[in-house]
């Protein structure tokens, strides 16, 4: 079996919640990988902030549709992470803050996802909402 075929075929037997745990670990990831780069070059960080700014919009977005089926709380918790992420981005672009704190929230939700300490929260979105990121 090739490479692409086992991907399509794993992608497709993922459940959202998987799926969602995914899109936070590529994320991550390059969060990760740009948070080596020196602070001063932007354009090397600029793609992977990007990313993770319209994850986190996405996920803002879908929480304040009335059709979502998270708890009020929980929605309202992930529209004030979405806020934060918008501006703590910016500040990092400008290089006022440090990028590890996005990473430290992706990590958190990432843990929630897998059902790691402190979940039970449920998912970061509506079923299957992340994928469409």
């Amino acid at each position: 079996m090739s490479l692409q075929a086992y991907q399509r075929t794993a992608t497709s037997a993922e459940s959202p919640r998987e799926t969602e745990y995914r899109l936070f670990a590529q994320v991550t990831l390059a969060l990760m990988e740009a948070a080596k780069r020196d602070p001063t070059d932007i354009g090397g960080r600029i793609d992977a902030l990007d990313w993770n700014r319209r994850v986190w919009n996405f996920l803002g977005e879908d929480c304040s549709h009335p059709d979502n089926r998270l708890p009020p709380e929980l929605r309202a918790s992930i529209i004030s992470l979405s806020i934060w992420v918008g501006k703590h981005t910016s500040a990092v672009i400008r290089r006022q803050e440090e990028i590890e704190p996005l990473i430290d929230i992706n990590r958190i939700i990432m843990q929630g996802l897998a059902g790691g300490p402190g979940a039970g929260a449920g998912s970061a979105a509506a079923p299957g909402a992340v994928a469409a990121a």
